[in-house]
């Protein structure tokens, strides 16, 4: 087309930029490149430049983990006033911040959209938000955002009929520790479907009822619904949460056998640690022994803090070795590793390793956890003195230690 001197439309540019979703960034770049070219005042092809292509920009930067370049597209967008008008530049920030593990920045965007009171949120904006919520803890606004679309006339039946909105509000009141929520969120919807399912098995998982959550997979069985792989890593996830291994066993046979759903590397992981932790090491290592697959550092990871646990140095230590050549580039073999060395008082070997950490480029990440109070996110990151309260927090955290000690502790 441009060696024909033909015109771009906006609808072929959004395609071109939409085909370019399956490739590598350079390929995508390229073509970014070649939309510029055409985005000249004085050139016939000015006018390609539009929102409706620079909204497909700020998803394929916010795919490849180029934030900071969605962002600076999305300006542009807002700069020429469609970002008041349309709801789906929005939509796509907030989606990508959200899908980058940055929930803060999603978070203070949609209170942004919001207080301009233009465009309004739809159920795909809802959807973002309610998935950041989940990842901060944040209850409060997942309760506002329930709240919002049901006294919304436009909003309040979707939460009954959306599975998919339903599934985002059952995940949201699950991780922020809201059972009562979730299950009322799930006894609402007027079609439940596997993923729905699937979420509230989870949902029943991370908040230790196990039990609830086999008494769902029957009923679900009952009314003739499949489980898939999701459904059994929730269910490997309860009994592990609430150490019911014989029921473990039987679902890890059954998957299988009975409903000819092959595992993978998470259900192998989760079953894994299931046995390790609650002291059956060889039974969990013929497990791992006996995959159909190559065992990755998950699984790996998971038996050996089930032999941590049990105080089973003596496999942990070939374990751990096992972990950092299954991942040379994952930081938690090396810690672990090291930490067993230290165990033993074996300097000499923790500085070899550290050695070879140095040399390949291997950076332990920082842990970082969220909480909300009162509507406001507090972000904490492990070595980190930069809280305005940190003084107040110590404090409080030396009269804890010191209340322990008292008790004997």
């Amino acid at each position: 087309m441009i060696r024909e001197k033909l015109v771009p439309e906006d609808d072929t540019m959004v395609s071109i930029l939409s085909a370019c979703s399956n490739l590598e960034i350079q390929e995508i770049e390229r073509w970014v490149r070649v939309l510029s070219e055409f985005g000249t005042p004085d050139d016939k092809y000015g006018d390609v430049c539009c929102d409706s292509v620079d909204t497909v920009l700020v998803y394929l930067y916010g795919k490849w983990g180029k934030i900071d370049k969605s962002m600076e597209v999305f300006d542009k967008i807002t700069d020429r006033g469609e970002a008041r008008r349309s709801v789906l530049p929005w939509n796509t920030i907030i989606g990508c911040y959200t899908q980058n593990s940055r929930p803060i920045e999603a978070l203070c965007l949609f209170r942004l959209m919001v207080a301009e009171r233009s465009p309004r949120p739809n159920h795909v904006t809802m959807v973002n938000v309610l998935s950041s919520c989940a990842q901060v803890g944040d209850l409060e606004l997942g309760r506002w955002v329930h709240k919002y679309m049901k006294k919304n006339k436009g909003t309040k039946s979707l939460i009954e009929t959306n599975t998919i909105l339903a599934t985002a509000f059952i995940d949201m009141y699950s991780k922020c520790g809201d059972l009562r929520g979730a299950i009322e969120v799930f006894d609402g919807m007027v079609i439940k479907d596997l993923v729905s399912f699937n979420a509230m098995i989870m949902g029943f998982a991370i908040n230790g009822e196990g039990k609830e959550a086999l008494k769902l997979f029957t009923k679900m069985e009952q009314i003739s619904i499949h489980p898939n792989t999701g459904t059994f890593l929730g269910l490997l996830s309860a009994c592990n949460h609430s150490g019911l291994v014989d029921e473990g066993r039987r679902i890890f046979r059954e998957m299988g056998q009975k409903f000819l759903v092959l595992p993978e590397l998470e259900h192998y992981s989760c079953y894994t640690d299931l046995l390790a932790r609650f002291g059956h090491i060889d039974e969990a290592l013929e497990v791992v022994s006996s995959m159909a697959i190559e065992p990755n550092s998950l699984v790996w990871g998971a038996l050996l803090g089930g032999c941590l646990v049990n105080s089973r140095f003596d496999v942990a230590r070939d374990i751990a070795k096992r972990i950092v050549k299954a991942d040379l580039d994952n930081s938690g073999g090396y810690v672990m590793l090291s930490n067993l060395y230290a165990k033993d008082r074996r300097w000499s070997e923790i500085l070899e390793l550290r050695g070879m950490m140095r040399e390949r480029g291997v950076r332990k990440q920082p842990g970082c956890s969220w909480i909300s109070i009162d509507g406001v996110v507090h972000e904490f990151l492990v070595g980190s003195t930069s809280h305005p309260q940190i003084q107040r927090i110590f404090y409080t955290l030396q009269g804890l230690f010191n209340e322990m000690r008292s008790l004997s502790y």
